[in-house]
């Protein structure tokens, strides 16, 4: 399973975010470019600490779906999205790309860490886990817009 704390992945992910544009659209889903990488902040700014999102953890929504945040089994297209991380307002998508990178950047350098705050919904995650959801998420949206 590849991680975000991979340099071969993270630069992977570089790339692809480099590739997209205002015209590249998505194969599914209601985003445009510019939402999908504001989108894509939420759960990095989670894993950092850098907003508190007052959510109460689902023990139900743990169960049935944590094991597949990060394995190697692709997710759904158009599965549905926490309300507090829906992003229907237009953003400025060359300004998102650098806020998306300069998060996936700090992210990539506490690949040493040990301890993490635990997930608002899912619980805790290991620093493994974490580098592989972090990885996937970013992944399953690329890949939304051909990417």
């Amino acid at each position: 399973m590849n991680s975000l704390f991979e340099t071969e992945s993270l630069q992977e992910i570089e790339s692809r975010i480099d590739k997209l544009d205002e015209k590249t659209e998505p194969k599914w889903g209601k985003m445009n470019a510019g939402q999908m990488a504001y989108h894509c902040q939420f759960p990095l700014r989670v894993a950092l600490n850098k907003e508190d999102y007052k959510m109460k953890p689902n023990f139900i929504l743990k169960l049935l779906f944590k094991k597949y945040m990060y394995n190697d089994k692709p997710w759904r297209k158009s599965l549905p999205t926490l309300p507090k991380f829906r992003v229907t307002e237009n953003k400025n998508l060359e300004k998102e790309k650098n806020k998306l990178l300069l998060l996936i950047h700090e992210f990539h350098e506490k690949k040493e860490q040990d301890k993490w705050i635990a997930h608002p919904v899912f619980g805790e995650f290991t620093t493994e886990q974490w580098g592989q959801i972090q990885y996937k998420h970013l992944d399953h949206h690329l890949t939304q817009f051909g990417i």
